[in-house]
């Protein structure tokens, strides 16, 4: 457990609920960053023990914003991950109606969850995007707020006094967003048997198979994905990484030996951590690629080798 927590502010977002759900984190200081390279610095300077931002949701899938700031500057770590489904509500403040909404603000992964609602109850209204769903609501207590009306949580509603015009506006009822836990590299979490490895694999060199390449290293071993994006680096125009979840954990004979492949091809790879996974959902293993065929092949090729 860390002594200081950050997360994706302002009080009362998402990140601040998945992080409530982290054993002990609602007993230590929590501190609201600005944004996700505001919270991951934090930790990267040591003001922080460890940070909570959002990774992945199940409609938009990956926050582009964490994939790219976890990818760059100095290394880190995830230690861990939580899901929390996700319900919106329309806040305004008290008085408030709903033909009086010119300007909605919210956060783009949440405008892109509720915008069918919106375009079907207040299509007059324009949208203005907002750092998080918790600073779009927080914004309607300035004295003169840009927007009327903002999509956030209910808790966000709730803690500022807003007016709640609409809830569980979602156009998808089950959506869910998950969010990782990043401290400095350290000892990795111990393996559970449903476990999760997070890999940044810069793409070496432009060619016909190069994609392949790297998904052979994994399909070879048995190791199955449930995330792969690829992302600018920022260099030039067409140069890419690729960010991936992979099911295990390094700890595993065909995960690490997996890794090794993927190092061979792309020396800058980096490893940002195995981890259990927040549904706890475990994976079969074909026989060919659990731990003792690894080693069983291992020693066989060692006793070739002093044999002759």
């Amino acid at each position: 457990m860390a002594s200081v927590y950050t997360f994706l502010g302002p009080e009362g977002t998402f990140t601040e609920a998945a992080l409530l759900q982290v054993p002990g984190a609602e007993d230590v200081p929590r501190i609201p960053a600005s944004n996700v390279e505001a919270a991951l610095d934090a930790v990267r300077s040591g003001e922080a023990g460890a940070a909570m931002v959002p990774i992945e949701n199940s409609v938009e899938g990956g926050v582009s914003a964490t994939l790219d700031a976890i990818a760059g500057g100095e290394p880190l770590q995830i230690i861990g991950e939580q899901l929390v489904p996700i319900r919106f509500v329309l806040a305004v403040r008290p008085g408030t109606e709903r033909q009086g909404i010119s300007v909605v603000s919210t956060h783009p992964h949440a405008w892109a969850q509720c915008r069918t609602w919106c375009g079907e109850n207040i299509p007059q209204a324009a949208y203005l995007p907002a750092s998080s769903t918790a600073a779009a609501g927080v914004g309607l207590l300035d004295p003169a707020p840009g927007h009327q009306a903002a999509i956030c949580s209910p808790l966000v509603a709730q803690q500022r006094g807003l007016q709640v015009l609409a809830d569980d506006i979602g156009d998808i009822p089950d959506a869910v967003t998950r969010f990782i836990l990043v401290s400095r590299p350290g000892v990795l979490p111990a393996p559970t048997g449903a476990d999760k490895t997070t890999l940044v694999v810069p793409l070496p060199q432009d060619h016909p198979g190069a994609l392949v390449a790297i998904l052979e290293q994994l399909s070879s071993r048995g190791v199955n994905l449930s995330r792969i994006e690829s992302r600018p680096t920022g260099q030039f125009l067409g140069d890419y990484f690729f960010s991936l979840d992979a099911e295990g954990h390094l700890a595993e004979e065909r995960v690490a030996d997996a890794v090794r492949g993927l190092h061979r091809l792309s020396p800058g790879l980096r490893f940002l951590g195995s981890y259990p996974r927040a549904d706890r959902r475990g994976h079969t293993i074909p026989r060919s690629n659990q731990d003792e065929a690894f080693l069983r092949a291992d020693g066989w090729v060692r006793e070739l080798l002093q044999v002759r």
